[in-house]
């Protein structure tokens, strides 16, 4: 077990921890929901998403691939309720204890502001860090209600460590954010319509990127239809083959860490619980491939 966790429950196919592979990826739970807006329960998202796991078989029919990515469930971390800032720093610390262990993590949320310490920790080991963000808001704010630390600011925060930042689904976004964007040089966006109608030009796009990458899910950029249990659900989102697009396009990329955030129910079998485990379980099934083509080239010393 990591310094901060305590575990609950697994991810389907976890492996047990006691002999740790390098190079693989590690999951923590983030049972936080102090600064949600509108629907709350996103500190219950990692139980039900981990419970929804087990309803998928080890082949994946949609990829043709059986999950055979080695992945480590650490459980839950030990967060401050009410205090935004302490958690991120506490999911900061735990995440660089994965790094250290050389693992890559996998982050289930919670609402949104546990990727400020995920991606703080990566941006202090990666010198040059894109981080892919599908949401239905830009998470832009500078403050939210007076916090710096917000599921509202998480993107501001994120930004400020000097990543590159691109910006997938986006429907929704105050006057204040639309500027800020405008005033930078290293924010891409794509809105929900250019999913709709452009995907191949998104496809190409994210197989220009270079360097390591970072993605971060909030499951309402989701159509609320499919995904209704979130804490902000904003119509016109993405559907699930859309999803799975933009999954395998960045499969063959330098995925260093992942976040899948913000679903809000505590019921078992809820649906965006489902749609939340379909996404990390269809991440971990493709990322096979990459991974052993990187641990050929390690150990080959190929250049």
């Amino acid at each position: 077990m990591l310094l901060n966790t305590y575990e609950p429950w697994k991810f389907a196919f976890s492996h047990e921890i006691e002999d740790i592979k390098e190079n693989s990826f590690g999951i923590i739970g983030v049972p936080f929901d102090s600064t949600t807006s509108y629907h709350s329960g996103a500190r219950l998202g990692p139980i039900v998403v981990r419970e929804a796991s087990f309803g998928f078989e080890k082949y994946n029919t949609i990829f043709n691939k059986d999950l055979t990515t080695t992945f480590y469930d650490f459980g839950d971390v030990n967060v401050v309720p009410g205090n935004c800032e302490k958690t991120c720093t506490i999911v900061e610390d735990t995440v660089r204890e994965l790094l250290n262990l050389d693992l890559k993590p996998i982050i289930i949320g919670g609402e949104h502001s546990a990727s400020i310490g995920a991606i703080k920790a990566l941006s202090e080991k990666y010198d040059k860090l894109t981080v892919i963000h599908l949401d239905a808001h830009r998470d832009l704010a500078f403050k939210f209600v007076g916090e710096k630390y917000s599921h509202a600011t998480v993107m501001r925060r994120v930004h400020e460590l000097g990543v590159d930042l691109v910006q997938i689904g986006i429907r929704s976004a105050s006057g204040d954010e639309e500027e800020f964007v405008k005033s930078t040089y290293n924010i891409q966006t794509f809105k929900s319509k250019d999913v709709h109608k452009h995907m191949d030009a998104i496809e190409y796009y994210l197989t220009t990127i270079e360097g390591p990458i970072y993605i971060s899910i909030d499951m309402d950029v989701m159509e609320p239809a499919i995904a209704p249990s979130v804490g902000n659900p904003t119509p016109g989102g993405l559907f699930i083959s859309e999803m799975e697009t933009i999954i395998e396009s960045l499969s063959h990329k330098d995925i260093v860490g992942l976040d899948v955030v913000e679903t809000a129910s505590d019921r078992l079998g809820d649906n965006t619980a489902v749609v939340a485990a379909k996404i990390i379980y269809d991440f971990l099934t493709l990322k096979y491939l990459w991974l052993s083509i990187l641990q050929y080239i390690i150990l080959n010393n190929i250049t």
